[in-house]
């Protein structure tokens, strides 16, 4: 019996190899299926359509701009030059800011960084939007669309513009005219009587002669009380502005006499008329103002504006004041209201030098009334507060007596004056005036650093002018041919000429310097720092151009002399410590007041004194 069962379970034992592995295979097959159809049916579960957000109505930063100048030609007068080496000891600390340069650093004015690059703020408007501001295309009627030259005169001229805004404005009537590519932002229209280059130099066609162009601003205004205005303008050619669709201001040039237009309607046609009896009474830069209609503004309602402006050559002039409904206004010497400038924010300095330039006083305010956006409001600031808006002066502080006495670290500390090296022998004088030589070896690392800032090497510093001329042809053969600018760049060459290794870097500051035309005010033209170590494979030398160009214009309006000329310069070289240890000027009022200098960034107007001033405004020859 036992036998038996023993042959049944072998019998088994030996057929279950086989079998149990066909019947494992399946199960693994039939479960990495199943697992597989799950996880693909969990897959299929977890995804879910992407939903984009909501847009966000993020408000949008206010940037601010910066500002230039357009400058003048003429051939500098001589100027003295004067080099002054300074001895640390009689020199007080002056810690001179970073400036941007060839190493592009920074400097730092009233604890903000300014960028010195201010070549893209005009009359017209700035490469830069803030949001709340206009923006305007650029249209060149002698050029067609891809930029090529064509026949044009001031009646087609006219021709063109009036059609344009007599077809509701729309931007396809001006498809065969070439548009610049460029936009430009403006938060207000205050354009003097100037050259009529300016218009295409400002969308980047710097070599134009500003002759048959128009610019479109289009933008928004609002206001966050309920107000009800009117425009006044000028317009050399033409103004136009519309307001939500409607025409609200048009107007030709008007002679300051007559107040006749030489283009006889061609432009305005019977588009809109004024009806105010005090339209074309009071002169507005070279022309006489039209009044416009009456605007209500609910509050916060933004309404549509679109302003056209144009010109076919010579000078040109664009300017919108506003006339608040209710407000007395303080009367100029021609008996009219000295209206605020149209504005959609409070116009910065930088751009009051830039209009005050050509801007006679008491035609329009730039400080008082409305700003147009919809957190502005009515603010009535009188002019003459800030006319001058002068930095304070700052005293040079009274010399510090500096004991030339110092503590050397030797095994016993010694008490003594550096009196001076002679080969490798340090000559000191003791608390007792008795002389001492001590081998240069014997000072440590400090006590050397020391000798060697005390004793710098004298350098040799020239400043120097790369100037050209850029002359500009009249393509069109209208009006005067635009004048020549004088392109400049400033640099310095310095060289040491005392004997013997400096191994301490060397910060070079430079400042360059114009005056204006038409009055005495000087303009820091441009301000640069430089570094520098005099080594023997750099010669113990130092050459540095600067890499901003200031541009010299010099031209007249209405026989007044405008734009800059050059005027002077100042170099100077301080060492690690911050003491100036060489000089080079060619005024030495630049000099005496450098700490006020230091306040300046490029394009600033100054007095002597070095504070900040406004440009010195026109006459009123006009009226």
């Amino acid at each position: 019996m036992m036998k038996n069962r023993s042959k049944r379970s072998d019998g088994v034992m030996k057929g279950a190899p086989s079998g149990f592995m066909v019947s494992l295979l399946v199960h693994a097959a039939a479960f990495t299926l199943a697992g597989l159809l799950v996880v693909f049916n969990v897959v299929q579960k977890e995804e879910k359509k992407f939903v984009p957000p909501k847009p966000v109505d993020r408000p949008k930063m206010k940037l601010k701009k910066p500002k230039v100048k357009i400058k003048k030609t003429a051939k500098p007068k001589s100027t003295t030059r004067i080099v002054t080496k300074v001895k640390q000891a009689n020199m007080p600390d002056i810690q001179l800011p970073e400036m941007s340069g060839m190493g592009g650093e920074g400097f730092e004015i009233g604890g903000f960084d300014i960028m010195p690059d201010l070549g893209e703020l005009s009359l017209l408007g700035s490469d830069q939007t803030i949001g709340n501001d206009l923006e305007g295309t650029f249209y060149d009627f002698k050029r067609n669309r891809s930029g090529g030259y064509i026949s044009m005169d001031g009646e087609n001229w006219q021709r063109g513009v009036h059609n344009f805004l007599r077809r509701g404005w729309r931007t396809s009537n001006l498809s065969k005219y070439y548009r610049a590519p460029k936009k430009i932002y403006t938060t207000c229209l205050v354009i003097p009587p100037v050259l009529s280059s300016i218009a295409p130099s400002a969308f980047g066609d710097k070599d134009a002669s500003g002759v048959y162009w128009m610019v479109h601003y289009k933008g928004q205004i609002a206001h966050n009380k309920k107000i009800t205005f009117r425009f006044h303008g000028i317009g050399d050619g033409f103004i136009a502005v519309r307001v939500n669709g409607e025409m609200v201001l048009l107007t030709e040039w008007t002679h300051v006499d007559t107040g006749l237009s030489n283009m006889e309607g061609a432009i305005t046609g019977n588009l809109w008329e004024s009806d105010s009896a005090d339209s074309r009474k009071y002169v507005m830069g070279n022309s006489r103002a039209v009044v416009g209609s009456w605007i209500t503004l609910e509050p916060g309602e933004a309404q549509d504006i679109d302003i056209a402006i144009g010109d076919q050559g010579g000078q040109a002039a664009a300017m919108l004041a506003v006339e608040v409904e209710g407000v007395e206004y303080e009367k100029s010497s021609q008996g009219g209201p000295i209206l605020p400038a149209f504005k959609t924010e409070k116009i910065s300095r930088d751009l009051m030098d830039i209009i005050y330039k050509d801007l006679v006083e008491e035609e329009v305010s730039l400080t008082a009334g409305p700003v147009f956006n919809d957190f502005g409001s009515y603010e009535a600031v009188p002019e003459e507060t800030v006319t001058e808006e002068k930095v304070p002066m700052v005293e040079p502080a009274p010399p510090v007596e500096i004991s030339p006495m110092r503590t050397w670290a030797f095994e016993k500390p010694l008490e003594a004056e550096l009196v001076t090296v002679l080969g490798r022998e340090v000559v000191l004088k003791n608390t007792k005036g008795k002389t001492i030589k001590v081998p240069t070896n014997r000072f440590n690392e400090s006590d050397m650093e020391y000798i060697e800032l005390s004793r710098p090497p004298k350098f040799d510093i020239n400043f120097t002018r790369n100037n050209q001329q850029r002359l500009f042809k009249n393509r069109m053969e209208v009006g005067e041919p635009r004048p020549p600018q004088t392109l400049s760049r400033y640099g310095v060459r310095i060289k040491q000429t005392g004997s013997g290794s400096y191994n301490h870097e060397l910060k070079v500051e430079l400042f360059a310097i114009g005056q204006e035309r038409l009055g005495d005010r000087y303009i820091l033209f441009d301000r640069q720092t430089t570094r520098f170590i005099p080594t023997v494979e750099n010669g113990r030398s130092h050459e540095f151009l600067s890499e901003r160009t200031v541009v010299m214009d010099n031209y007249e309006v209405d026989a007044e002399p405008r734009g800059e000329r050059y005027a002077g310069y100042l170099v100077t070289i301080t060492d690690k410590r911050g003491e100036v240890i060489a000089v080079d000027t060619s005024n030495q009022w630049l000099l005496d007041h450098i700490d006020n200098l230091k306040k300046q960034k490029p394009g600033n107007y100054m007095d002597k004194a070095c504070t900040r001033v406004f440009p010195t405004r026109p006459p009123k020859t006009r009226y």
